[in-house]
């Protein structure tokens, strides 16, 4: 019996079958394209997707960059772990050097794979970026526009065996939320946060409010010229208020405390929130009611916030119309025409719920900071406690305000010439900046001494009859 034989097709026929296969394949591409409606192709690829899968033991989660109204917790913590995880597989990653700071930081490209084992187990994640075009995008102040500006969506793609399915859910994801937590608290630098432009919100699917820089204020309650006893009694409410996370609970309060600053110009407002978000290593988001313009708006503004920050809305009383609804009733009211009508969108309703209000509680561990030259202006409602708990003068310049000026100036604590400058410092209305800014014109220190002493002879003499002075 003879042995038959096997005649397998040659390379040149394989080639010739594969090449006609796949010219097929692009013509019923191009057609279905081309005549099929979208939905339909949508259902097609959805069929032969879940047809593929069934065959597969590969399980994928999804990690989308946003989560209802805000950002996904889960995805900001995987930027920040994913981060040092630099393997041999990713060929490609992104180099950056922040602002304001020495360290090079390497981080994961977009549509590049990480490989990393848990548990012995492989686990391939994926940052996977799409532009798309919006059809129509929610522009501020007005109705919906069409748009012919594409949008950006982000998510993270993790590929397992799907045996492993429990012990991913259940320990995996918890573990890098714990790690990095630890990231954020080791790495973290305090960043200042400023809204952005209404045509960069709108570029992305899900609009971002907020653009960052890091915060390198240098000012610390070391350094603030302030009274001794003011300061401590804020550093304490600071403490206080961050440890009392179950207290607040406990009582029913959302985890929020609201500061007003208010004084004349030049009286260390500013450097106050700096030494604070120094002191506390929280953000710090400057809000520019001006530029808001509608109460929704500041909703948003608000969600986007993160936690373990402090909020602040500098000149409250010249931002918007907020000043003492009593005092404007008795003015009478100018006829306007209505197409002149500019009243801003944004009310005092609006800021007192965006304070105190449902949406208020719509985060942790936050800090309101206000700011104001004339507190008497403000509406009554915004003054009250839960709205502005800690009310803080921020008064004109004090002899020992004055000696911390000079320790961090002039690099002394005591001169023969302190005696004079404290007793003009007593019958003078001068700011810790006018004051900073005499003691920045010498290095040396007696020369700076006289020269502050002289601009304080002359303050005073605008204000009092000619006082006796001890001649320099």
């Amino acid at each position: 019996m003879s042995a038959k034989t096997l005649q397998f097709p040659s390379s040149q026929t394989i080639v010739s079958t594969a090449t006609s296969v796949a010219a097929s394949a692009m013509i019923i591409r191009s057609l279905a394209r081309e005549y099929l409606p979208r939905d339909l192709q949508h259902y097609i690829y959805f069929k032969l997707q879940k047809l593929f899968a069934s065959f597969s033991s590969e399980f994928v989660l999804i990690v989308d960059e946003y989560e209802g109204l805000g950002n996904n917790p889960l995805f900001q913590a995987l930027e920040l772990y994913l981060r040092p995880q630099i393997h041999s597989n990713t060929r490609i990653f992104r180099v950056i050097m922040p602002k304001k700071e020495n360290k090079i930081s390497v981080v994961m490209e977009k549509n590049q794979e990480i490989i990393e084992r848990f548990n012995g187990v492989e686990l391939r994640w994926k940052l996977v970026s799409k532009n798309i075009r919006s059809k129509y995008i929610e522009a501020p102040g007005s109705d919906y526009y069409h748009s012919t500006e594409k949008s950006q969506i982000r998510y993270y793609e993790l590929r397992f065996n799907t045996r492993h399915k429990n012990m991913v859910l259940s320990e995996y994801l918890p573990y890098i939320m714990e790690q990095a937590k630890d990231l954020k608290e080791e790495r973290k630098t305090p960043k200042l946060f400023t809204m952005k432009s209404e045509r960069a919100h709108y570029r992305r699917r899900r609009p971002e409010m907020w653009q960052s820089v890091n915060l390198d204020h240098p000012a610390t309650f070391d350094t603030l010229a302030m009274d001794l006893e003011a300061k401590q009694g804020i550093m304490e409410d600071l403490d206080r208020f961050v440890q009392r996370k179950d207290f607040y609970r406990k009582v029913g309060k959302a985890w929020k405390r609201g500061y007003l600053l208010f004084g004349p110009p030049g009286t260390g407002k500013s450097s106050l929130i700096g030494a604070m978000a120094n002191y506390l290593n929280f953000d710090v988001y400057d809000l520019e009611l001006t530029s808001v313009r509608r109460n929704s708006d500041l909703r948003k503004l608000l969600i986007s916030t993160g936690n373990r920050s402090i909020l602040v809305v500098e000149d409250i009383d010249c931002s918007i119309d907020l000043q003492n609804r009593l005092k404007k009733a008795n003015k009478p009211k100018v006829s306007r025409h209505p197409l002149n009508d500019q009243d801003p969108k944004v009310t005092l309703s609006g800021v007192l719920n965006f304070i105190d209000g449902l949406w208020s509680s719509c985060g942790d561990e936050r800090i309101i900071v206000f700011t104001t030259n004339h507190r008497d202006r403000l509406d009554p409602a915004l003054l009250r406690p839960g709205r502005m708990d800690v009310h803080i003068h921020m008064s004109y310049c004090s002899p020992s305000g004055f000696r911390i000026l000079a320790s961090n100036y002039l690099g002394i604590t005591e001169h023969p010439l302190f005696i004079e400058v404290e007793r003009l410092m007593k019958i003078t209305n001068v700011t810790p900046a006018e004051v900073g800014e005499e003691l920045l014109k010498n290095q040396d220190s007696e020369l700076a001494l006289k020269s502050l002493i002289h601009f304080l002879l002359h303050k005073s003499a605008q204000t009092h009859e000619p006082e006796s002075v001890t001649h320099i």
